[in-house]
């Protein structure tokens, strides 16, 4: 079968794999929080960034590659990140990681995913990024770096968008609780979703296995939170500063929106800048990542890695276009998963190569860089227009 035919976008995968898992995975994965206006927002915004189409440029090969922290990659693209990963496809952190190596490209693990850094360690070859949520103990944050450090994983990711829980209201009236209980009415989900829980049933109900192993019971959290609530802290400039004396390689703070942050972050020694609203997860009055994009690209010249709304390749032209070096996904790697299982991310990898390369085409780029040139208008939140 001619995947292509089937499943040409991410759209596509994303509404096969709403049959092919339960619904109260699906809207762990698929929902935001409040009334999800921030993550509207992110699509409106990608939207309203226009380009100029090229003529008689004649045939053109572009060149997809980037380099970054020392690495040559040869797809502008990574797996981003995600939280208890496993319960959306079972054994998604190891498919996952296995394919981002196999093309060369970043794979982020989390510190709340379902499996540990040692788990994907022999699917990472340099292509590991560790996002960290702090601890609040010395000891545990340094045992947790030293692990990642021995696993294999080059660049570690502070994530410090999320100092509290978020609500992520859609999320609990599916009726999900951390760690799952499945309930009659989930149970029933489970049934119609045969490779799902066969597949669950294969490698076991996920759980935050690195977490587990510093904490054995925690209670009286709320649905939405988990065990790493109780051992985490929501980190300060000192803290930023621990971290960077700790670990040794490149270091990059994830949840960047106010370009008033970016000379303070150099000055800690931060070696890169994600600009990211979570996805409109957090936070229901954030601007649109893109719309903070530009003023932050012309702050700094650290590398910056991008996140939130991407929905295929011209998302990510877009975004390279308006300063960012790399981009990064969550949802729709999950969504492959669904869809298609163990076939997916390849699959997405191939659906956003060729929608890259067609519309680099139709732009008569050849290069990464040369996407700013096209930008014809786009008025982001700091309403500084972008250079045209």
């Amino acid at each position: 079968m001619d995947l292509h035919q089937k499943y040409p976008a991410i759209l596509d995968l994303k509404a096969r794999a709403r049959k092919r898992v339960p619904s109260f995975v699906f809207e762990y994965l698929d929902s935001a929080t409040g009334t999800e206006a921030t993550q509207a927002r992110n699509r409106a915004k990608l939207d309203e960034v226009l380009m100029m189409p090229s003529i008689l440029h004649g045939e053109i090969t572009p060149d997809l590659s980037v380099d970054l922290f020392g690495q040559t990659h040869p797809l502008p693209f990574g797996v981003s990140p995600v939280g208890m990963s496993g319960l959306f496809w079972p054994d998604a952190e190891r498919l996952l990681a296995a394919e981002a190596t196999r093309s060369g490209i970043p794979y982020g693990l989390s510190t709340v995913a379902s499996r540990t850094p040692e788990d994907v360690a022999d699917c990472l070859n340099g292509n590991g990024w560790f996002q960290v949520y702090p601890p609040r103990d010395p000891s545990i944050r340094s045992d947790m770096l030293k692990r990642a450090r021995d696993a294999g994983f080059r660049v570690l990711v502070l994530t410090v968008d999320v100092p509290v829980a978020s609500r992520r209201e859609r999320q609990t009236r599916s009726g999900l609780t951390s760690p799952p209980k499945l309930t009659p009415r989930l149970l029933a989900q489970v049934a119609s979703c045969p490779a799902w829980a066969f597949g669950t049933l294969k490698h076991g109900m996920p759980r935050m296995r690195l977490i587990d192993s510093y904490a054995a019971e925690v209670t009286g959290l709320s649905s939405t939170e988990h065990a790493g609530y109780m051992l985490r802290t929501s980190p300060d400039w000192d803290y930023l500063q621990a971290l960077r004396d700790e670990w040794d390689g490149p270091l990059v703070v994830k949840g960047v929106l106010d370009v008033r942050d970016v000379p303070r972050l150099e000055s800690a020694g931060v070696d890169g800048i994600w600009v990211s609203n979570h996805a409109g997860r957090q936070f229901d009055a954030a601007p649109a990542s893109i719309e903070v994009l530009p003023a932050i690209r012309a702050a700094t010249q650290l590398p910056i890695v991008f996140d939130s709304g991407i929905e295929g390749g011209l998302d990510i032209c877009r975004a390279l276009a308006l300063g960012a070096d790399l981009v990064m996904m969550g949802r729709a790697w999950h969504y492959a998963l669904g869809a298609l299982g163990a076939d997916g991310p390849a699959h997405l990898i191939d659906i956003l190569r060729r929608d890259l390369l067609a519309n680099m085409g139709q732009l008569g780029t050849t290069s990464l860089i040369e996407l700013s040139g096209r930008l014809t208008r786009f008025v982001p939140h700091s309403d500084m227009l972008a250079p045209i």
